[in-house]
């Protein structure tokens, strides 16, 4: 689990071929304005929409905490509209958060009695890679999909 700087988030839907034999891949985007209380929206759609992919209960609860605090950041620390996009290939789950703000995310320095400042830490737990791209426009995390629910999602194509 590293933070790192990157010029792109990883690649999603390598290996995961349709009928067509083209690179396929699940997924959703959103877009919302920049209010504290679309923090909420942003987890419960994320969390019905892994639902009817049958993303397992444990591996939901860590994208939600994850979507919940790159959104957070971008509504604190960014500006403009938010945009969330969440994909899903065969090995994969990749969460992307865009913002206007061009100053990359970055984990700063937290002291025990601080009550803000965790929430890159929570993500760089949770996700096996996160960092930043666009030019420091979006921050994504990434996850890596058990085989059983891997299987699964590739009945869904």
């Amino acid at each position: 689990m590293n933070s790192t700087t990157s010029a792109t988030a990883p690649l999603v839907g390598q290996g995961c071929k349709r009928r067509s034999s083209r690179p396929s891949k699940l997924g959703f985007d959103a877009a919302f304005t920049p209010e504290r209380c679309r923090v909420a929206g942003a987890r419960r759609m994320t969390a019905s929409q892994l639902h009817l992919w049958h993303v397992s209960k444990s591996l939901t609860a860590d994208v939600v905490v994850i979507v919940s605090e790159l959104v957070t950041n971008a509504i604190q620390h960014g500006s403009g509209d938010v945009k969330l996009r969440v994909q899903c290939s065969a090995d994969r789950l990749l969460v992307e958060v865009s913002d206007h703000n061009p100053a990359p995310a970055r984990m700063r320095p937290v002291h025990d009695e601080d009550t803000r400042g965790r929430g890159l830490r929570m993500v760089d737990q949770l996700a096996m890679d996160w960092g930043v791209s666009d030019g420091g426009l979006t921050t994504w995390a990434a996850l890596e999909i058990p085989l059983k629910t891997s299987s699964h999602l590739v009945s869904l194509r």
